[in-house]
């Protein structure tokens, strides 16, 4: 590769760097080029960018970032490196925890989001299990709804128990004029016949 071409590389790197909140770096090494071309797809279709990138590249495109000191990822930056761009916090680590199902690849190398480093592939679990901002704000509305909810159930409840009772007490109501129209008639006609 030439001076040029690795210039180039990096300003690729920077690029993808510079506005993402969500950084991984995996390990692909030992997927064959079919499974690697899977994991690239199912990558795509979740809105994660996946670039197979050389580590010292990677360093260097990192050192030249303004805002956020990438040097704790360093230390993990050895073999085979794919640098993984999401919107979404937990979806890389659960892109990889999903294919490690059937592979033994892909691994995590490092991660970087919420403003927090996480070195090491025993942190695949936790980072997958982070919730996204999307799942965080339909279980904050789900909350909001839950007692809205319950309230608007017990107003339909005593609306429709109200309108049983009323049903029951009609036919009552019906019923009890029949009967005491003989007994208003009968006291109407003693005082008369007295």
């Amino acid at each position: 590769m030439t001076k040029d071409q690795k210039v180039v590389a990096i300003q690729e790197i920077k690029d993808l760097l510079q506005d993402a909140k969500v950084v991984y770096v995996a390990d692909l090494e030992g997927l064959n080029a079919a499974k690697a071309s899977d994991f690239r797809r199912q990558a795509f279709k979740q809105n994660i960018k996946v670039k197979v990138v050389k580590n010292t590249l990677l360093q260097k495109a990192m050192e030249q970032m303004e805002g956020v000191d990438y040097s704790e990822m360093f230390e993990a930056f050895k073999g085979n490196s794919a640098l993984m761009i999401s919107e979404t916090a937990n979806a890389p680590a659960k892109l990889i925890q999903g294919f490690r199902k059937k592979e033994e690849k892909p691994a995590l190398k490092a991660a970087y989001l919420q403003e927090t480093f996480y070195v090491g592939d025993e942190n695949l679990t936790a980072l997958a299990n982070i919730k996204s901002r999307e799942e965080m704000i339909g279980e904050i509305i789900g909350l909001l709804q839950s007692p809205i909810q319950r309230v608007v159930s017990a107003l339909q409840n005593k609306s429709e128990s109200a309108e049983a009772n009323a049903e029951e007490a009609a036919p009552a109501q019906e019923e009890a004029p029949a009967t005491e129209a003989p007994e208003a008639a009968a006291e109407g006609e003693t005082p008369a016949a007295e």
